[in-house]
């Protein structure tokens, strides 16, 4: 049986409200977010009985760190005791990062077209991009390694991955999932269920 990991998504940045994609941009959670990290941190403080047991893992850009860290406080632990991993990290969306599906269409008309077809499988253009699936292959071998407890924190395509390694979830599906950061996921008995 493999142990308990609960999923936290980072908290809001402002980014995210402007539905800009990010990818890899380091940005930092705004104060939606933080309110977001210290709910979260809140909820993990019922849930986990002897946080000690526990392995705390996080992406290491900024607003996956400060989501950590303020669920960590909340929790009553030292905020900074945790590590990160940099298959943790966002899928890389290369010369899209920083623009909204709005201003690409402006300024390259029908660029997003293949992605709408095949969002899983579609590599965006630039130097670095990855596709979900190049994304799901990082984050396999990760998933593949955890021994004990574990409470990762980390971003939306990571836990679409997640649910597609997991559960096997279809492409579309997975690659059409919302992932809220305002709720704990847990993966637990093969299952994964929203807190």
């Amino acid at each position: 049986m493999s142990p308990i990991v609960y999923f936290v998504r980072h908290g809001q940045t402002a980014w995210n409200a402007e539905q800009r994609l990010q990818g890899q941009a380091d940005t930092d959670i705004n104060a939606l977010g933080r309110e977001q990290a210290d709910r979260n941190g809140a909820r993990l403080a019922e849930l986990i009985c002897d946080p000690q047991a526990f392995d705390f893992v996080a992406s290491p850009l900024r607003r996956t760190r400060e989501t950590m860290e303020r669920a960590r406080q909340a929790m009553g632990l030292d905020p900074v005791a945790y590590r990160t991993d940099e298959r943790l990290v966002e899928v890389h969306f290369g010369d899209w990062q920083g623009h909204t599906f709005a201003e690409l269409e402006t300024r390259m008309p029908g660029s997003s077209e293949a992605r709408q077809h095949d969002k899983w499988d579609f590599v965006p253009p630039g130097e670095y991009a990855e596709s979900y699936e190049m994304l799901t292959a990082r984050v396999r071998p990760w998933l593949a390694e955890i021994r004990q407890p574990t409470v990762c924190v980390t971003h939306g395509g990571v836990v679409r991955a997640i649910f597609r390694l997991v559960a096997a979830m279809p492409k579309s599906k997975a690659a059409a999932l919302e992932i809220p950061q305002d709720r704990v996921l847990r993966f637990e008995d093969g299952r994964l269920d929203w807190l």
